[in-house]
Formats: structure tokens, C-alpha cells, sequence
């Protein structure tokens, strides 16, 4: 469990295929409170730390399933990715509640900067089903772009825009995503459970 809150934008260091897994080797100023078994969210992907062969470096396997419902499989060296360890119980829960699962990518349409912040929107594929489960977004609901708790601003049928101050914008990914970025999508899981209580019969 995650709460939107990024640690660290950290760079890639190198991938390695493996049939269909993705083998993901990161460098952050964490890694050696790092333990094997733990997990780590990588632009809103909960993934699991394998291997810390003690040179400032970890890594962790993305599976097929992971790479196409997300952005990691277009990663390359050098990219930068959002990291965030899990939420401590005892912790402030200062972003939303982020399970780490994502739902589906959507693609930046607009960059806007507005005295000094940005305005970024985003269009993802809407399928009917998929919304009657709360797969979408409300005004000033919450949303998880990247890993990044955000609040919705201007929401469509299938796009919704998020305000960015100066601090996300230079401490996260977000000061590389510009038109035709892909990012990741975690819609709310308040939003989901009431969506499915509502159409139980």
C-alpha cells in the first residue's frame, strides 16, 4: 500500500529481457535501507526488490501482465521513474490511499504553464464496462499519475486535467512527460468499491 507520495524520480540503469519478465536495475539514494522481498512503487507499479548486489543498485522483474498494462516496458536507460516504499501503518497518510496496481496508461495531450506551475491533461481509452466499475475520474477526486497522488481537475468522458506546483514538477518525472508522453493510471479505489456496490444485484 502507497499513499501518491514520491520519494525519488531515480534513473534507470539497465533492463535485461527474460522471456517475457523485464528485469528493471534502478540507482536511488535508498537502496541500502533496501531489503530483498520488499516492495517498491516504480511509476505506480508495485514491484518487488530481487536483487541488491550491494553497488548502490537494485533491481526488480516486471512480468508481461505488468509491461502491458503499463508504461515500464517503453523504459530505456537513463529515464527517470517515480519511486515510493511502501506506507508506513503508523505513518500520515498525506497523498490517497495507492494500491501499487494500475489500471490502464493514458497519453499527455497538453502542457500548459500557468504563472509559474503547469497544467497537464491526459486522454486514456475509455471502455463502457470498465466505467460502470469506477474506472474514471471526478472533479477533485483523486487520481495517480505515475505514481503521484493528484487531485482531477476538468474531468471528460476521457481525458481530466491535474494542476503541477513547482516542487512535483522538479522532484518527479513530471519535469520530463510533455505531448505524447505515456504515463500510468491508478483510478480510486473508493471509487471502484462504491461503483461495484452500486451495480450489485
Amino acid at each position: 500500500m502507497f499513499s501518491g507520495i514520491v520519494e525519488e524520480a531515480a534513473q534507470v540503469v539497465a533492463l535485461r529481457e527474460d522471456k517475457g519478465n523485464l528485469h528493471i536495475t534502478m540507482r536511488c539514494s535508498f537502496t541500502d535501507e533496501l531489503k530483498i522481498d520488499q516492495s517498491v512503487s516504480h511509476n505506480g507499479v508495485c514491484l518487488t526488490v530481487v536483487s541488491l548486489p550491494g553497488d548502490g543498485t537494485y533491481t526488480v522483474t516486471a512480468i508481461k501482465e505488468t509491461l502491458d498494462r503499463s508504461n515500464l516496458g517503453g523504459l530505456k536507460p537513463g529515464d527517470l521513474v517515480n519511486l515510493e516504499r511502501s506506507m508506513k501503518i503508523d505513518g500520515r497518510l498525506d497523498g490517497h490511499i495507492v494500491q501499487g496496481h494500475v489500471d490502464t496508461t493514458a497519453e499527455c495531450v497538453d502542457v500548459t504553464e500557468s504563472d509559474g506551475s503547469w497544467y497537464y491533461t491526459f486522454r486514456y481509452d475509455v471502455a463502457p464496462e470498465m466505467a460502470k466499475r469506477g474506472y474514471v475520474t471526478v472533479d477533485k477526486g483523486s487520481v495517480t499519475v505515475n505514481g503521484v497522488s493528484l487531485t482531477v481537475v476538468e474531468p471528460t468522458d476521457d481525458s481530466f486535467k491535474v494542476a503541477i506546483i513547482p516542487y512535483t514538477h522538479d522532484h518527479t518525472n513530471f519535469c520530463r512527460i510533455e505531448k505524447g508522453t505515456r504515463v500510468n493510471l491508478e483510478f480510486d479505489i473508493l471509487g471502484k468499491y462504491l461503483a461495484r456496490l452500486a451495480n450489485i444485484k
